[in-house]
């Protein structure tokens, strides 16, 4: 208790000192906190955009051609057939259960209340690829016998629910799209990236009502096994190349099939941000080893300063080691408070920008955000305050060691 109070009484005699050298400590951990942070909330930001569909999806939408081929000029509009979908299934092993997508924008009524929207005629398997969500209250999603008995029933975002129903629950009722009836079968309660929200119908039903020459412009499917940006990069080639040849368009014309492979956007980001980490962690290195140095620094002049105390501390009776042993105490006291206010500082600057990223991206279309969630490994936090405090304790050792060695009437004569 004596060295706690003779501790606590020396601090506040030298307060500049204890100052700068907490501040050492302090701006180190801050920093790394920082660093980390930023780090973590980018790659969680980019990792929760990618969960609005299957990482392993790949899309595909038709364009205009951009270069002649086989004596068909350029300019022209393509568009997909059964003949699209049947290779697909029957050539491309890593793909399963593709489905078309048909889009067409009509009105939708509910007695007084309607709306434009976008309506999906799909298969199933839309539903795992997209990965919509239905409460258990919400009714389900387009199923095979829907598609296979051609039925007129419909599934609506949560969006247009709330606009045509009200308060009023959906399921059962129906509505009306150009004086045709749709029952609705199903809530999807997840946010849409984009629009007012998505009415989805039974792919066969949408041919039969929207699509009598069984075009469309749309497809998407899950793939498996493609682990490697490469090997994504060589399905991609392997689709477009197949399908140039069906649809008649020059395999290197990038204008006539757009393909968007998550896997390998997601599998690219990943990279990225692995050379982010890596680039953090020499930066976080370097800036804890500039506080180590600055913390050395500044044990090495404290402890040369009090030479003189030391030595009228021996004169007046202190045994060595209680000389020691008050140093040490005290700079791990000052590293591990200071150590504490970075750490709570930085921790609660990257818990500041994350509300703030989190109510901009409520604003969002699909709640889209760059940054989300900067965690922090505490592990590295520990870690680094606990080598501060080892090359603080270290630093004061040493010159204190061997103040205390000089005889007190020497130590008394040091002017600083």
């Amino acid at each position: 208790m004596d060295i706690l109070q003779e501790i606590w009484s020396g601090l506040k005699r030298n307060k500049l000192r204890t100052v700068l050298t907490g501040l050492s400590v302090s701006w180190g951990i801050f920093i790394l906190i920082i660093l980390l942070g930023a780090s973590n909330g980018l790659k969680n930001g980019v990792i929760s955009n990618f969960r609005g569909r299957a990482t392993n999806t790949v899309q595909l939408w038709t364009g205009v051609t951009s270069m002649p081929f086989k004596g068909y000029q350029s300019g022209r509009s393509l568009s997909f057939t059964e003949k699209e979908l049947e290779y697909v299934n029957e050539y491309l092993p890593e793909a399963t259960d593709p489905t078309p997508i048909i889009n067409r924008t009509s009105n939708i009524s509910y007695q007084n209340e309607y709306g434009s929207y976008s309506i999906r005629g799909v298969l199933p398997s839309y539903e795992q690829i997209f990965r919509l969500k239905f409460e258990p209250h919400e009714g389900r999603f387009i199923n095979e016998v829907d598609v296979r008995e051609n039925r007129k029933v419909m599934v609506i975002d949560k969006k247009i629910a709330e606009v045509l129903f009200k308060d009023e629950s959906p399921l059962g009722k129906y509505v009306n799209v150009n004086q045709i009836m749709y029952q609705i079968v199903g809530v999807n309660s997840k946010k849409q990236e984009w629009g007012d929200g998505y009415a989805y119908i039974p792919y066969s039903t949408a041919q039969m009502v929207y699509n009598p020459n069984k075009k469309y412009h749309s497809m998407a499917m899950v793939v498996q096994d493609l682990n490697t940006k490469e090997a994504n990069e060589e399905f991609n080639t392997r689709l477009r190349t197949n399908l140039s040849q069906t649809m008649i368009f020059d395999p290197k014309d990038t204008q006539s099939l757009w393909i968007s492979n998550t896997q390998r956007d997601y599998l690219q980001a990943m990279s990225i941000f692995s050379a982010i980490s890596l680039f953090v962690m020499i930066v976080g290195v370097l800036t804890l080893i500039a506080g180590v140095v600055g913390v050395s620094n500044i044990m090495l002049v404290t402890v040369k300063e009090r030479t003189r105390e030391i030595g009228i501390r021996k004169a007046i009776g202190a045994p060595p080691t209680q000389i020691l042993l008050t140093i040490i105490i005290e700079s791990i006291l000052i590293m591990a408070v200071f150590g504490y206010i970075g750490m709570m500082a930085g921790i609660g600057v990257t818990e500041v920008v994350n509300l703030v990223m989190e109510q901009s991206a409520a604003g969002n279309p699909g709640g889209m955000t760059v940054f989300k969630d900067p965690t922090v490994n505490l592990y590295y936090v520990f870690f680094s305050t606990m080598i501060m405090i080892v090359a603080g304790i270290i630093a004061g050792y040493i010159p204190a060691r061997k103040a205390v060695k000089i005889k007190p009437i020497e130590a008394m004569r040091n002017e600083n």
